[in-house]
């Protein structure tokens, strides 16, 4: 598994659903303004506003992200996250242009298992 050049432009230039379990096991999804491929399988997401994100995250680290363009050319990405408040990934976010003037409060790192292209 691999995220190409052609599903790294789609995941970084699009929002993206960013699906959760929260601890009663119902699915929980948000959009994400952002998301930055940082290896052949790892994405990095900001949080700056999530509340139950971060608390289903605690609990459990299985995640699934969907992203598509205008052409309804896009991906579903499954993974497991790892919520950081410090070191290189917290930094890298809090340095993020797209972060300016907002609390990065941490970095959610993606070790992507499944990549599936949709469309």
């Amino acid at each position: 598994m691999k995220i190409d050049e052609n599903a790294k432009k789609i995941i970084e230039e699009n929002a993206v659903a960013f699906g959760t379990v929260m601890p009663d096991n119902k699915p929980n999804v948000i959009g994400v303004a952002y998301v930055k491929v940082v290896s052949d399988d790892e994405v990095v997401i900001t949080d700056n506003y999530m509340r139950q994100t971060k608390e289903n995250l605690e609990v459990n680290p299985n995640v699934c992200l969907a992203v598509w363009n205008s052409d309804w050319e896009g991906y579903k990405l499954i993974g497991k996250a790892d919520y950081q408040t410090e070191g290189k990934w917290k930094e890298c976010v809090e340095k993020m242009p797209e972060n300016e003037g907002l609390s990065a409060k941490g970095a959610i790192v993606v070790k992507v298992s499944k990549l599936i292209k949709l469309g």
